[in-house]
């Protein structure tokens, strides 16, 4: 028997607000694809399951005096929509690293709607991005999620308040890792854009009468599908094995 419900209930929705805060933001769970009552019943049963691990951190705090209860609430969201956030942003790296090689191989066919969200991309954007969010779910990164959820009562305790500095610099820092992880993924795909177009502006320079540009638009597309086709598994790996230390970092 609980011997304090008022007490129980306002613990549990104090947990509940750093993990939906997170699960809000994080990549596969917030995506437009998935129901939001399956994101809240996913959130809640969470919630109940991280309230025992961390009950004597969350209930003597949760349990006291109300008025900054709200207070408290707020900075659990944003404490949690951080963590997802860091999450969230490698992923959209991917994205964006998608998007920069399909345009330097050429391959700019009409956007389609994605597969993740209510948007239009690039066919092989979308195949990108989602194949790296689907490795990711694979190897447990959710896991790895959760287990920062928890770890992160230590770091930030409930009703410790919030520092937006110190979110910002992470944030920051998560972003800086995860551009320098996509800028080495593209970087083969650069490199063969610009020394094929450079290429093809000299040959353009000998013969001006011929419209080169069309002439080699099959060419460079099927290069570009060749070189990603011998090079999709490395790429891969490195977005993979690059998750964990930004994550940790971040």
């Amino acid at each position: 028997m609980i011997s304090d419900p008022q007490g129980t209930v306002l613990a549990l929705f104090a947990a509940f607000c750093r993990v939906g805060g997170c699960f809000m933001l994080l990549p596969g769970f917030s995506s437009a694809r998935m129901s939001m009552q399956i994101r809240l019943f996913l959130a809640v049963a969470v919630s109940m399951a991280v309230l025992p691990l961390m009950w004597d951190t969350i209930y003597p705090r949760a349990s006291g005096p109300l008025d900054g209860y709200l207070t408290m609430i707020t900075f659990e969201t944003l404490t949690g929509a951080v963590i997802g956030l860091i999450a969230r942003y490698y992923v959209l790296g991917l994205q964006f690293a998608g998007t920069v090689l399909t345009m330097m191989m050429g391959f700019n066919s009409p956007p389609t709607p994605d597969v993740l969200e209510d948007a239009a991309e690039n066919q092989l954007t979308n195949l990108l991005s989602f194949t790296g969010l689907l490795i990711l779910f694979l190897l447990d990164f959710h896991h790895i999620v959760l287990r920062a959820l928890i770890d992160s009562y230590n770091v930030m305790p409930l009703g410790g308040g919030f520092n937006p500095q110190s979110a910002l610099i992470t944030l920051t820092d998560t972003l800086s890792q995860t551009f320098m992880i996509m800028l080495r993924l593209a970087s083969p795909f650069i490199l063969y854009g610009l020394v094929f177009n450079v290429s093809v502006g000299l040959v353009n320079k000998l013969a001006p009468q011929i419209p080169i540009y069309f002439i080699s638009l099959p060419f460079i597309i099927m290069g570009g599908m060749l070189l990603l086709y011998f090079g999709v598994s490395s790429l891969l790996e490195i977005f993979t094995a690059g998750f964990l230390p930004v994550f940790r970092g971040g």
